[in-house]
């Protein structure tokens, strides 16, 4: 370590990332997965928003909550991944102090975000099958702009301390963030002064997300198998099941990943930390690029549309 990052500091105008410490001979080769999944997410969430744009028939509150996930996702990929692979292919790890607060409420922020639109999209699930007839009535324009204004405000309020926080820390030790982005805990853990406010308020957001919207998502299911077991005919159980079967797909996409993520953490104790650095980059960067691919597989008006475009380019 160079004696630049052993100097006394209370606010540093940079800090360093180090990518993923440990495996740094094989940066090379990590970057092309990730450079392929990233390119994926973005053809992949930017032709859901032009579909669902230039198609009446997706115009419902269902496909507005998908353009929000797509949105959300594209700002959280982008705002970590062009830097990620700029530590990989120039060993450029710099970034300004201020860039890095930036990039740190941008993800953390818009994943709050994606969380909530699970949730909006399983509400829409469970008054589609559960109140069919009222659908319409119940989630009209205005109702699906109110969560969507509620969600954005939830996300970029709850996060909003994070940041401020992380400015007021002196930081005596060390400007070196052993991550590929600055990440709250990594950031955290710099300060040398008390962080024990911006630890427990961490948690706290991280349970009340995770919790409440998890928590929220099984009781909508559970209401909507509920309602599918009276159904009677066999048919109609398909037909609900694959209604569903996307949106389910895309929650345990969103979800499952950083549970394992935190179950390492707090159980795999001889986990390498380069594992832990590489699960983190995963369950951030992998979603964005499913939630697209899961919808155009199991959304006829999306395929058709698909479908459209090429034939149409061929002809």
């Amino acid at each position: 370590m160079s004696d630049s990052n052993r100097t006394h500091f209370t606010n540093p105008s940079t800090f360093i990332l180090l990518g993923i410490p440990g495996v740094e001979v094989a940066h090379v080769w990590i970057s092309i997965p990730f450079c392929a999944i990233y390119v994926i997410a973005i053809l992949g969430n930017f032709t859901i928003l032009s579909i669902v744009k230039t198609e009446p028939s997706l115009h419902g509150p269902m496909y507005y909550f998908l353009c929000m996930l797509a949105i959300t996702d594209l700002v959280v990929s982008t705002s970590f991944v062009p830097k990620m692979l700029s530590i990989f292919w120039f060993n450029s790890r710099e970034i300004d102090f201020s860039a890095c607060l930036t990039q740190m409420y941008f993800i953390h922020g818009f994943s709050v975000m994606g969380s909530g639109i699970l949730v909006a999209m399983a509400l829409d699930r469970y008054v589609a099958i559960c109140h069919p007839l009222r659908h319409s009535s119940i989630l009209t324009k205005r109702v699906v702009a109110k969560i969507g204004l509620a969600v954005v405000l939830r996300g970029g309020m709850v996060v909003l301390p994070h940041p401020f926080l992380a400015k007021r820390w002196p930081y005596c030790r060390t400007n070196i963030i052993p991550h590929s982005y600055c990440e709250h805990i990594a950031m955290v853990k710099l300060a040398c002064a008390d962080t024990s406010v911006s630890s427990y308020y961490g948690l706290f957001v991280a349970f009340l997300v995770m919790g409440v919207d998890v928590f929220s998502i099984i009781v909508s299911y559970i209401q909507i198998l509920r309602a599918i077991f009276s159904i009677p005919t066999k048919n109609a159980w398909h037909k609900t099941f694959r209604t569903c079967g996307s949106h389910l797909c895309v929650t345990l996409a969103s979800y499952i990943p950083p549970l394992f993520s935190f179950l390492t953490h707090r159980f795999g104790h001889n986990v390498p930390q380069h594992f832990h650095i590489l699960i983190a980059n995963v369950y951030i960067l992998v979603p964005p690029m499913l939630n697209p691919i899961i919808y155009g597989v199991s959304t006829k008006q999306i395929q058709d549309r698909l479908l459209q475009l090429f034939t149409h380019k061929e002809t």
